[in-house]
């Protein structure tokens, strides 16, 4: 089969503006960025047909390093829906350069259910990314002037609070210090790196909802403590307007197409093993105000992607999914099953067996939430029969909807038994309202303690004694109330990325705790997370290059 950016090129692409025709946008209104790219005004979101529109969430059993495909089926369940007669958008978020030249490559689905042009989405885009940078980056610039020009009037931090951010994978930027040298380079004072999509104006930027809360929340961003022991903030700073000045045009939500050329829209892109993993608020609104049916997806399994989508996004937003479609593959199913990762592609009936508790457990999970669960069965080419259907047979055993997609080599055809299902689902057994894992009013320990026990499966929480003074603060802010975002390992429910399958009776430790007051949520990071991700010894960017004016390479 051809590579992804072979299928790209190939695929022949409707100007930007017939795209938007048919969605009712008229040349006047969308900012066309070249040929197949535009900017949509907020102006065009509708409340009243968000109501109507059906919202469906793409999820994940825990993943393997090579991933399960959630952004493949998200594509092709919205290319098989289209087929069906039933008007639909996909909305994503978008990819980061750091595990694009790192591990992962290219974040823009796979084979023939790509949303293009998937080069300029998976590289600089519209510059979204680098507009958060640039503002995040500017933030500590104006922090660090602020407390060298003041310091003579006896002005100083106690505490700093706020880092920088790169969009590529440098773990030699994780710890640092600044300001050496003469005077006038500054303060001295330790600092660090996270990666751009752990930016609190990432965050913000995906859960504002519209701009004037976005620059409410931007005044709100906690920056650190002063020697009074008094809060700081960007409006203390003075600076809100120049930060939203930057970010005027990366609010606007970006629409593409598909390789059917169907209408999407991609913005925003926090990862969710570091961050609340899910696209813009105002993408998923757009869409909704565009389509009576919109796919999105959840980064990583359903332990992170999900539970923040529903806990955090859904909670701050009112959305509410009719459906969530939970992606498992054999690969998958097999490495939780204990089948060593070098031997997942061959036939195991007994590593799937075992495997499968790992997708009960996603399953009972989403149904904790209030969801309708149906499983999409992503095949890959080493598949058997038989284990497709041990898997069908397993589902139709629990009462769950059970779909194959073979959208990545056969497009929306491939996806058409999913498509029918999703609608059949939703039209006869829609989700209910959503049960958070958790409420308001719960203070921070015990609403880590609800999703450790609740989706997790395991037994307790402990914090180290940096975050626990960091819980006191929070609670000197007033600041409990908010929900919370644990950062921890993506390939295992557990903080050990080597306990597969269903660990139970573990306790998940915290060693630090980051106040984002701007995006309003407490991050909680566990075990050895990092928010700056490193390279392996051979980085995707060593396969990737122009031949013949050509980009090789993305994937």
């Amino acid at each position: 089969m051809k590579s992804d950016i072979e299928i790209a090129r190939e695929t022949p692409l409707k100007p930007i503006a017939e795209i938007a025709q048919g969605l009712g946008i008229s040349d006047e209104v969308m900012e066309p960025y070249g040929r197949y790219i535009a900017k949509l005004p907020l102006s065009l979101i509708d409340e009243e047909k968000i109501k109507k529109s059906r919202l469906i969430l793409v999820t994940a059993i825990t993943p393997t390093k090579a991933g399960i495909g959630k952004t493949t089926v998200s594509v092709g369940l919205a290319l098989g829906m289209n087929r069906i007669g039933k008007k639909t958008m996909v909305a994503l978020r978008e990819p980061s350069l750091g595990p694009c030249f790192g591990m992962k490559g290219g974040a823009a689905g796979g084979g023939y259910a790509q949303v293009l042009p998937m080069d300029k989405i998976n590289l600089h885009f519209t510059g979204d990314f680098h507009a958060i940078t640039s503002a995040h980056n500017m933030i500590a610039a104006l922090l660090d002037n602020y407390i060298y020009q003041h310091q003579a009037e006896g002005f100083a931090m106690r505490e700093v609070l706020w880092k920088r951010v790169l969009d590529v994978n440098d773990r030699n930027l994780r710890y640092i210090v600044t300001g050496l040298g003469a005077k006038t380079n500054g303060v001295t004072a330790e600092s660090g790196f996270d990666i751009t999509p752990a930016s609190e104006i990432m965050a913000i930027l995906c859960l504002a909802q519209d701009e004037a809360d976005l620059r409410r929340r931007i005044e709100n961003i906690l920056l650190g403590t002063t020697i009074e022991g008094k809060p700081f903030t960007v409006k203390d700073l003075g600076v809100a307007g120049a930060i939203c000045v930057l970010l005027r045009d990366a609010i606007k939500p970006n629409l593409v197409q598909t390789t059917e050329n169907t209408p999407a829209v991609v913005h925003g892109g926090p990862f969710a093993n570091i961050a609340h993993g899910c696209n813009s608020v105002l993408a998923t609104r757009m869409a909704m105000s565009l389509a009576p049916y919109v796919v999105t997806e959840g980064g990583f399994g359903a332990d992170l992607g999900a539970e923040k989508f529903y806990d955090i996004k859904c909670r701050k937003s009112g959305l509410q999914p009719a459906l969530t479609v939970l992606v498992a593959t054999t690969q998958g199913l097999k490495m939780h099953g204990g089948v060593p990762v070098e031997a997942i592609k061959e036939p195991n009936m007994e590593g799937l067996r075992e495997g499968v508790k790992n997708l009960d457990r996603h399953i009972r999970n989403l149904q904790g939430f209030g969801q309708t669960v149906v499983v999409c069965f992503n095949r890959f080419a080493a598949d058997t029969d038989e284990e497709i259907a041990f898997c069908r047979e397993h589902c139709a055993e629990m009462g769950i909807g059970f779909a194959v997609n073979n959208a990545f080599n056969e497009g929306g055809a491939g996806a058409e038994e999913l498509a029918r299902l999703v609608v059949d689902t939703i039209e006869n057994k829609p989700s209910e309202p959503l049960k958070f894992a958790y409420a308001d009013e719960d203070t921070i320990e015990q609403k880590a303690l609800a999703v450790v026990q609740k989706v997790y499966g395991g037994k307790g929480v402990t914090f180290t004694p940096a975050a626990k003074k960091m819980l006191q603060k929070i609670e000197e802010l007033g600041l409990s109330h908010y929900p919370i975002c644990i950062a921890k390992t993506q390939f295992s429910f557990s903080a050990d990325q080597k306990a597969y399958g269903v660990p139970e009776g573990f306790n998940i430790a915290i060693r630090d705790v980051v106040i984002n007051q701007g995006s309003e949520f407490i991050v909680l990071i566990a075990g050895e997370i990092l928010r700056m991700p490193g390279l392996p010894k051979v980085p995707q960017a060593e396969k990737i290059d122009i031949v013949n004016g050509e980009i090789e390479g993305l994937s």
